[in-house]
C-alpha cells in the first residue's frame, strides 16, 4: 500500500499566505492516523462474504455517482454505468472503463477526478494519466491485482487502518451483517449501523404504507401514528444493541413542527388513505423529525439532519433506474426558522446532539455556525456530498471557525458507497486541514503547538466527541 513515487507530497498544501513546510510537518503528524468514519453507505455485507471484486470498474465506477453523473452528462447512456443483474460477462465493466478514460479530462479539478487518481496511485501503484490509449491495458492491471487476497475487502479494511466504519440501514433491517464482523476477532474495525428513519416519516414516499405496515407489524404495533411512533422507538432500541450511535435523517428542508396526538393521527389517516396533500405531508414529516429528536433526548443517539437536496429530479431516470442514481441536485436551505420549535424545546437538553450538514454553503456561516455557537447540542456538519472537495472545505472552514472555532464539528465525513475512495477521501480532508491551520499559523493567529493539537483533533477526538464513540 506504499505511495506512488509520483504523488507529489505537497498536493493541497500549497496556498497563498501559507508556510508549506509547516503545513507539510502538521500533516505528517496525522497522516497515519486511524480513520474515523462515522457516516457512509458502504454496504457491511461485502466485508462479510468478503470476495474478490469482480472488476475494477465494479470498484471504482458502478457505484460511485461522482464518476457516473458526469460521464452521464456528457451522452453515455445510463444503462452502460449502471451493475448489469445479468452475467453478461465483461464486455459490459469494459465497455463503461473505456467511456470513463475517453473523457479523463472532464474530470481534471473534480473531486472525484483527485480520488480516482489518488486511490489508483497509491492502492494499485499505477502513475500513468488515464488515456483512451492505455484504458484497456490500466483495466487489466487493476483486474490482475484484484486476483490477489490482498486486495479483499476485509484485508483491504486494514490495511486502511479504518477504525470506526458506521453504515446507513433500514429500520427493518436484521443487522444480521453488523453482528457477524463485530463478533470476528481478527477484525480491529468497529462497525456500527444507523438508523435511516426517512421513508417511514416521508408519507411521500411512494411505498410509505408498505413500509409503516411492516415495521408495526414487526414490532407488534397498532397501524397508527403512535403505532408508528412506538415501533420506530423500539427499533432504534435494537440498533442501539447492535452498536448504533446515530440517527440520520436526509430532507429537502430541516422543516419541524409539533403537532398534537390528534392532528398527527388525523395526517396519518390521509396519508393512509392516499389523499394527504403536499402541505399536510411537511407538516407530518416535521412532526415526525420532531419526535426523532425527542427520542434522542431519551436514548441519546445522535441525529444527522442533512437538509439542501431535491432528491431524484430526473423522473425518468427514477423510473427505470430508481433512487440514488446520480440525479439528486443541491436547493436553497433555512435552518434558523424551521428548527426553532425542536430546538425550544430540546435544544438545551444535555443528551442531545444533533449535527447539521447542508448542501447550500450560504448556511454554513450564516445560520449552522451561528447556532453551533450557542446551542450545546448542536454540531456544524463537515462538508458534504457536492462540497467534500478541496476548494470547498476550504471554504467551509473560512465561513465557520471565526464564529464557532473548530471544535464544535462533527470531524470529517466521507459519505460514500465508494469504498476504496475513503482513505482518499480523508487524506484530502487532512491535507486541507493542515494548510488551513498552517495559514492561521503564518497570520499569527494561533501558535505552532496549538495547530499540532487542532490538528489531531480534527482527526480522532472531534468525531468520537461529536459522534459519542
Amino acid at each position: 500500500m506504499n505511495k506512488a513515487q509520483s504523488l507529489d507530497s505537497n498536493r493541497l498544501l500549497v496556498s497563498s499566505g501559507t508556510d508549506t513546510s509547516l503545513a507539510l510537518e502538521l500533516y505528517s503528524d496525522i497522516r497515519d492516523l486511524p480513520i474515523i468514519s462515522p457516516h457512509g453507505h458502504v454496504d457491511p455485507s461485502l466485508f462479510v462474504r468478503n470476495e474478490k471484486f469482480e472488476s475494477p470498474t465494479d470498484l471504482f465506477i458502478y457505484h460511485d455517482h461522482y464518476i457516473t453523473r458526469l460521464l452521464h452528462a456528457d451522452g453515455v447512456d445510463m444503462v452502460e454505468l449502471r451493475k448489469p443483474q445479468s452475467d453478461v460477462g465483461f464486455a459490459h465493466a469494459k465497455n463503461a472503463w473505456v467511456k470513463f478514460f475517453e473523457r479523463w479530462e472532464m474530470f481534471a479539478g473534480t473531486a472525484s477526478g483527485y480520488w480516482f487518481q489518488e486511490s489508483l496511485q497509491s492502492v494499485f501503484g499505477i502513475t500513468q494519466e488515464p488515456t483512451r490509449e492505455n484504458a484497456l491495458e490500466i483495466y487489466e492491471q487493476i483486474a490482475l491485482e484484484l486476483e490477489r487476497d490482498e486486495m479483499r475487502p476485509v484485508e483491504l479494511l486494514k490495511a486502511f487502518n479504518i477504525e470506526f466504519l458506521a453504515t446507513t440501514d433500514d429500520p427493518c433491517d436484521d443487522l444480521t451483517a453488523h453482528a457477524e464482523l463485530n463478533a470476528d476477532s481478527g477484525l480491529t474495525t468497529r462497525f456500527a449501523p444507523t438508523f435511516r428513519p426517512d421513508f417511514y416519516i416521508d408519507p411521500l414516499t411512494e411505498d410509505w404504507f408498505a413500509r409503516v405496515q411492516r415495521i408495526c407489524a414487526m414490532t407488534g404495533q397498532e397501524l397508527s401514528h403512535l403505532g408508528l411512533v412506538e415501533a420506530l422507538w423500539f427499533r432504534r432500541q435494537f440498533f442501539i444493541s447492535q452498536g448504533a450511535v446515530s440517527v440520520d435523517i436526509g430532507a429537502a428542508t430541516a422543516f419541524t413542527t409539533v403537532l398534537s396526538d390528534l392532528e398527527a393521527e388525523a395526517l396519518f389517516e390521509k396519508a393512509k388513505a392516499g389523499t394527504i396533500s403536499a402541505s399536510e405531508a411537511l407538516l407530518y414529516r416535521g412532526n415526525m423529525i420532531a419526535e426523532m429528536v425527542r427520542m434522542s433526548c431519551e436514548d441519546e443517539l445522535v441525529i444527522t439532519l442533512h437538509v439542501g437536496v431535491h432528491r431524484n429530479h430526473s423522473a425518468p431516470t427514477l423510473a427505470k433506474f430508481g433512487r440514488d442514481t446520480g440525479h439528486d441536485l443541491p436547493i436553497q436551505a433555512e435552518f434558523v426558522s424551521n428548527l426553532k420549535p425542536v430546538l425550544d424545546l430540546y435544544g438545551l437538553n444535555p443528551n442531545l446532539t444533533l449535527i447539521l450538514f447542508s448542501l447550500d454553503e450560504s448556511t454554513w456561516g450564516r445560520e449552522i455556525a451561528p447556532l453551533a455557537s450557542f446551542y450545546p447540542s448542536v454540531r456544524i456538519g463537515a462538508p458534504w456530498w457536492f462540497l467534500d472537495a478541496p476548494d470547498s472545505a476550504t471554504r467551509f472552514r473560512e465561513a465557520t471557525v471565526e464564529i464557532a472555532g473548530f471544535y464544535r464539528g462533527s470531524g470529517f465525513i466521507d459519505d460514500t458507497r465508494a469504498f476504496l475512495s475513503i482513505p482518499a477521501r480523508h487524506d484530502m480532508a487532512r491535507r486541507v486541514e493542515a494548510a488551513f491551520l498552517a495559514k492561521l499559523v503564518a497570520q499569527c493567529r494561533i501558535s505552532v503547538e496549538t495547530a499540532r493539537k487542532i490538528a489531531r483533533d480534527i482527526v480522532i477526538s472531534i468525531p468520537k466527541r461529536a459522534f459519542k464513540l
